[in-house]
């Protein structure tokens, strides 16, 4: 008889992680990082709900930090069972994996040289390089729509989930005690939106569902105004002399943003002028996104085939060194500029920001969720001044937010694809979500016909 164990982003957004119970081991379906307090968060990643070694292996639906950012830590503590994923995850996880690596061993050297105040205060990384390219090892390549067994008598098909490069909703068929199906959504996508294939709707009918519910209570712009909204503030900003920051995630908005840039400037309705994407993440995972056109959409296919490049080798400069990044400041006249961190908590965006808020000419452009208590979240609440780097700075240039470019699917999204489905559920378990998010989706699929839907807290198990 098989069991779901859940463990991570129950009742929470982080932390992916649940497990399934087979007759001959447990397999997990995701492996990602808890992001919040630094205690709670060195605790709960540190920790796993069995020895790691004991994992028969492991289902990855896509490559976000919070679904796969702990996969080296398993490997630090004995893990060396297979890793399934598509070929686009593997490749984005092998450089996110490392950078994310770089970011604990910085982390730790920092807290110990800063903040240390004795011996027994100095912590180690989470994990490093060595465990990162330890863990990119066990990874194996599956296409999409393709059988993949994982167990005995137990397969796995990753279904085009539309949210990030290479994502998945994750098809288990097990054929043990009785045969019986689960699906697991990873991140569900959206619709119409650029460079990606739309996700798979309605997903398979299946016996039991886990499902996200991370934007369930909300509804998003849509996606299809963005490009001409961000075409018109560069505009505006370019005729008023000034530069535009654009704060974005390395994987998803910047190609994004980028893609959108290449098409208004094959169309004319931007004029060229210099475009930099200044992050060494985001040139690795760009690199990445042109190794795998077998996830574009029809439009980016053809763009692809026409233009020879849809991220703008010929039109954009890729920045990594930084002499080159310290040099855009010096810039005198108008550009666009696309930076990290998504939420202008570190990395280069901090001095884009540092050099450009005080200038009424300037604009910064929001595209992505701005958690409570970040700069960015700040930057959309207009504060009048903003600490960055210990000193204050002015808020006086233009702040412009465009809702439209989230990649997770909202309300309507979950219903189009879920609800011709739900009928059929024995049970549906809703994870990743907090507040109000978990009882919009019992809502939703309720209201489509399920009868037994379960909001699990960690440790939570269930006989299926």
């Amino acid at each position: 008889m098989a069991e779901l164990e859940f463990y991570g982003a129950a009742q929470t957004v982080t932390g992916s992680m649940h497990l399934l119970h087979l007759r001959d081991g447990v397999v997990s379906l995701d492996c990602g990082l808890f992001q919040g307090r630094r205690e709670e968060s060195r605790t709960r990643n540190s920790t796993f709900p069995l020895p790691p070694q004991e994992l028969a292996g492991l289902l990855l639906s896509h490559a976000h930090i919070d679904h796969s950012g702990n996969i080296p830590g398993l490997v630090r503590q004995g893990f060396t069972s297979p890793v399934y994923t598509t070929a686009a995850t593997c490749d984005l996880c092998d450089v996110m994996l490392a950078d994310s690596a770089h970011i604990q061993e910085e982390d730790a050297r920092y807290w110990n040289e800063k903040r240390a105040r004795n011996a027994s205060d100095r912590i180690t990384p989470l994990y490093t390089l060595q465990d990162a390219r330890a863990a990119a090892a066990i990874f194996h390549p599956v296409p999409y729509d393709t059988w993949q067994e994982f167990a005995d008598r137990c397969s796995a098909q990753w279904i085009e989930a539309g949210h990030i490069l290479g994502s998945a909703c994750i098809l288990v068929a097990i054929h043990q005690s009785r045969p019986m199906h689960l699906l697991f959504t990873g991140d569900l996508g959206r619709r119409h939106m650029p460079i990606l294939r739309d996700p798979t709707c309605p997903l398979p009918r299946v016996d039991y569902l886990i499902t996200e519910c991370t934007y369930a209570d909300r509804r998003h712009a849509n996606p299809t105004d963005m490009k001409a909204q961000l075409v018109r503030i560069i505009n505006e900003t370019v005729q008023a002399g000034g530069k535009v920051i654009i704060p974005a995630f390395s994987v998803g908005r910047t190609q994004t943003a980028v893609y959108y840039l290449c098409q208004a400037l094959a169309e004319k309705t931007l004029r060229p002028l210099p475009i930099f994407v200044d992050s060494p993440l985001s040139v690795q995972a760009t690199e990445v996104f042109k190794k795998h056109p077998e996830c574009y959409d029809a439009e980016a296919r053809d763009f692809w085939f026409r233009q020879g490049d849809i991220f703008g080798t010929q039109q954009v400069r890729y920045i990594t060194a930084v002499e080159e990044s310290k040099a855009i400041n010096e810039l005198k006249e108008p550009c666009v500029v696309i930076a990290s961190a998504g939420m202008c908590e570190a990395g280069r965006i901090l001095h884009h920001l540092k050099n450009n808020v005080e200038n009424e000419a300037n604009t910064v452009v929001i595209i992505g969720y701005q958690a409570q208590h970040t700069l960015g979240r700040r930057i959309v609440e207009r504060r009048e001044e903003l600490k960055i780097f210990g000193r204050m700075y002015k808020l006086l240039c233009r702040v412009e937010i465009l809702n439209g470019f989230s990649a997770h699917a909202d309300a309507d999204d979950f219903a189009r694809c879920l609800g011709p489905i739900a009928s059929d559920l024995r049970a549906a378990f809703v994870v990743h979500g907090e507040g109000a998010q978990p009882a919009a989706m019992t809502d939703i699929l309720k209201r489509a016909g399920c009868k037994t839907v379960h909001v699990p807290a960690p440790g939570d198990r269930f006989e299926l």
